[in-house]
C-alpha cells in the first residue's frame, strides 16, 4: 500500500469523456485531490457508483479535485475501455474526469490494488487517506453512504488532520495485463 504522507505520483492521462489530458497540474490550487480507481464492470463499483456520482456533485463547488481512473486490461474486460467509461459517466452524470490508464503505469505508481480504490491527498499532494468508501458491500445490507471517504474529505477541506485509522477498500482486483 502507498504509505500515508507519500506525495501523489505524477500522471498524464486522457479523459475518456472530454478527450482532454488530465494531470496533477489540472488540480493546482485545490485543497485536496481525490483519485479513484474504478471501472464499469466490477460489481463492487456498480454497488457504489451512484454514491461516487453524489460525491462529485456534493463537492463540485468545493476546493477538491476529483479524478477517476480505469486501469483494467481491456483484452480481458472490453467494457472497461474508453467507450465503457464514457457510457458509465453519461449514465451516472459524473462531473469529474474519467481517465483510461492503458499502460497501467498510473495504477502501479499508486499501488492501486482493486476497484474501487480511493486515494485522498491534501493541498500539498501528500496522501492522507487510502481507505474504503464506507462499510457497505454488495449483499451485506449496509446502506451506501460514503461515510468514511466523506469524513476524510471534510477533514482535508476543513484544514484538519485525517485519522490514520483507516479501513482498506475491498473490491475486484485490478485486471493486470499478462
Amino acid at each position: 500500500m502507498l504509505e500515508l504522507g507519500t506525495v501523489a505520483p505524477a500522471f498524464s492521462l486522457p479523459d475518456a469523456v472530454s478527450g482532454k489530458t488530465v494531470s496533477l497540474d489540472t488540480f493546482a490550487g485545490k485543497k485536496g485531490l481525490l483519485v479513484m480507481f474504478i471501472c464499469p464492470h466490477c460489481p463492487f463499483v456498480k454497488h457504489v457508483e451512484g454514491e461516487l456520482a453524489k460525491v462529485g456533485e456534493d463537492y463540485a463547488s468545493a476546493s477538491l479535485g476529483v479524478v477517476a481512473i480505469s486501469s483494467n486490461d481491456v483484452a480481458q474486460f472490453p467494457e472497461d475501455g474508453p467507450d465503457g467509461l464514457r457510457e458509465q459517466a453519461r449514465r451516472l452524470g459524473f462531473n469529474f474526469a474519467y481517465c483510461y490508464d492503458e499502460s497501467q503505469d498510473v495504477a502501479r505508481a499508486y499501488r492501486a490494488a482493486c476497484t474501487p480504490d480511493f486515494f485522498l491527498f491534501d493541498g500539498g499532494r501528500k496522501l492522507v487517506y487510502r481507505g474504503q468508501l464506507d462499510g457497505s458491500r454488495p449483499g451485506n445490507a449496509v446502506p451506501v453512504s460514503g461515510a468514511d471517504l466523506r469524513a476524510a474529505i471534510e477533514a482535508v477541506l476543513g484544514g484538519h488532520g485525517v485519522s490514520p485509522e483507516q479501513k482498506p477498500s475491498i473490491g475486484c482486483n485490478i485486471k493486470w495485463k499478462p
